[in-house]
């Protein structure tokens, strides 16, 4: 029996990263002596074992065979026939594709020291057209090593691009398509995760409605980079500056979907755009099986960013009915993300990445004075007297807060 350390351990390693995660492989043994020396097996369709003292995967080298479609459809053979290279020659890319034995000695039979050193994302064999979670994959190391200035090799990426074009993509079941997204949210360059499907084709196989904002156009006057999509990609990218909570970030991705329905006699503007967004991130939540958290943060971004765009133009009932909309008084720290998205949409403009975004500080303050209004503090004042009823308490303490904001207003003019 050797004992290995391998994929992204090792590759973080030698890039000098913090491991997150340390995966083992096995070489030369069987299920029955793994459970004589007290490892729990927990692999149903190939041997999988944890440490009887640290609870880390140790995996029995095992090679694959393709025998259907998606990323399930694969024959595992594990035997302690089969050797570390065999084992290795099946994963995805060549630096995930490394060895150490516990003598700290690096086995890199598919140079992926080279491909470390020239920043190069590359498939290790023909064998990886075979599972298309694979594109997920490299889309999301793209996203993880941009800042170190990865780049994907050519040919991997026209092994992604057939693989899509010959209906791969479409085997993927919807919790891996999120499980690969969510991770790639929480990285540092998620635009790359989106802009690396994009070019594989698997964007449009995948998130239809986010591809379908590339190409339609917005008035150049506030949207100096013209392209929805671009738009989408550059909102993304300011949220990540301004925020690491990946609802933020997805929300401002998707927040302007309602563009890609707006008619073509109408473009370049987009009536209503916000309302009619609603449908498509409903229908994009439920097919990927997305978290509700996301969902109910996109869709009240999607649907109020005018509104706080616009603060300044809003009558006073009319920011205290956004308030109530999107349920501030209930969930305050959720309003304030909804307001960091709309910075995001604000400052993902090209030449507009630096602006200031008054609006959210006003909003915030808003609710800060609507929140001091309540029933006591009317009736301490005598504005509500004893024996009133429910619904007129509710009118006043409307009145109030309404009459709150105003001054808000005139103190900002």
């Amino acid at each position: 029996m050797k004992i290995y350390l391998v994929g992204g351990a090792v590759r973080d390693k030698l890039l000098g990263l913090k491991t997150k995660d340390r995966d083992w492989v096995v070489v030369g043994s069987n299920p029955e002596e793994m459970k004589q020396q007290n490892y729990t097996q927990v692999g149903a369709d190939f041997p999988v074992f944890l440490h009887p003292e640290t609870k880390e995967e140790y995996a029995l080298a095992r090679t694959e065979r393709k025998k259907g479609h998606g990323y399930q459809g694969f024959e595992c053979y594990a035997s302690s026939e089969v050797t570390l290279e065999e084992d290795l020659k099946r994963r995805d890319l060549s630096i995930n594709a490394m060895a150490m034995d516990l003598s700290g000695q690096i086995i890199d039979p598919f140079n992926g020291r080279a491909d470390l050193k020239s920043k190069t994302l590359r498939h290790v064999s023909k064998a990886f057209s075979e599972d298309p979670l694979r594109i997920l994959r490299v889309a999301r190391f793209a996203a993880r090593l941009e800042p170190l200035g990865f780049q994907i090799a050519k040919k991997t990426m026209h092994l992604m691009q057939a693989m899509d074009k010959a209906g791969e993509t479409k085997h993927l079941v919807s919790e891996r398509v999120w499980q690969e997204t969510e991770r790639a949210l929480k990285e540092d360059s998620p635009w790359v995760f989106f802009d690396t499907l994009k070019k594989s084709g698997s964007l449009q196989t995948l998130f239809p409605e986010i591809d379908a904002l590339f190409g339609v156009p917005q008035p150049p006057k506030y949207h100096p980079e013209i392209d929805s999509g671009i738009h989408s990609i550059m909102s993304l990218q300011a949220a990540c500056i301004l925020s690491k909570e990946p609802d933020v970030r997805f929300a401002s991705l998707v927040h302007d979907l309602g563009k890609a329905l707006s008619p073509t006699d109408k473009l370049p503007h987009h009536y209503g755009h916000e309302k009619k967004g609603l449908k498509l991130i409903k229908g994009l939540c439920q097919r990927l099986k997305i978290p509700n958290h996301y969902r109910e943060l996109a869709l009240l971004v999607s649907e109020f960013h005018t509104h706080v765009h616009k603060v300044n133009e809003l009558k006073s009932a009319t920011i205290l009915k956004v308030l109530k909309q999107c349920d501030a008084f209930r969930r305050p720290e959720r309003f304030e993300k909804v307001l960091l998205c709309c910075e995001a949409d604000a400052k993902g403009r090209t030449g507009f990445e630096e602006i200031k975004y008054p609006q959210g500080q006003f909003f915030l303050e808003a609710l800060k004075q609507a929140q001091s209004v309540t029933a006591s503090s009317l009736i301490n004042k005598g504005i509500i007297q004893q024996g009133t009823t429910g619904k007129e308490v509710g009118m006043q303490i409307d009145l109030e807060r309404k009459a709150r904001i105003k001054l808000l207003q005139q103190g900002n003019t």
